[in-house]
């Protein structure tokens, strides 16, 4: 199979399908978005627990079994650290999992020996902002209710659905707050 066929890759599993799905809806609403959290349901529960919704949703009986549909969850509040907005966070059973989807700056680990110390949080972005090796990457995260994981990086400069990098281990600070809305 191409690499420039549309879509997931078919070899993917049900998660990477999913965040993969997801950042291609991120990129279709272009950049400079917000963040966007997603419930992650086991698509043939859906189909039964609630058939209105997923024949509303599209899902027809044709789709691969043990697939994830996403679904958008509310607007996260405005001016609340994501961190802070997740530990208030808890689902019902029938979520599978989550994913969360978020644009920041990011530098490369050259330009770490050259931050300035003492900078509070807002000087640091603002910094960070003004660096000419700055980098916007948009992320996708996910992970479900037994500890896999998965993310999906799209920088800003190599907007292309060929060029996003995938794997479990991308981003485990973010990876791990989800975790925690799964805790009891």
């Amino acid at each position: 199979m191409s690499n420039l066929t549309p879509g997931p890759p078919m070899a993917a599993g049900p998660l990477t399908r999913a965040v993969l799905e997801i950042d291609e809806y991120a990129a279709g609403l272009g950049w400079d978005q917000p963040a966007r959290l997603f419930a992650l349901v086991d698509t043939d529960r859906l189909r039964s627990d609630e058939p209105g919704l997923a024949a509303q949703l599209g899902l027809d009986e044709g789709t691969e079994a043990g697939s994830l549909t996403p679904v958008e969850q509310d607007e996260l509040p405005a001016g609340t650290p994501i961190d802070e907005f997740l530990a208030t966070i808890a689902w019902p059973e029938a979520v599978a999992g989550c994913a969360l989807t978020v644009e920041r700056l990011m530098l490369p680990p050259s330009a770490e020996a050259s931050v300035p110390k003492d900078l509070d949080e807002q000087a640091l972005a603002s910094w960070v902002a003004d660096h000419p090796d700055r980098q916007e990457v948009r992320m996708t995260v996910a992970i479900l209710r037994d500890g896999t994981r998965e993310a999906a990086l799209r920088l800003r400069e190599k907007d292309s659905p060929t060029e996003v990098l995938t794997g479990s281990e991308l981003v485990p600070g973010l990876t791990e707050a989800l975790a925690a809305t799964f805790e009891d």
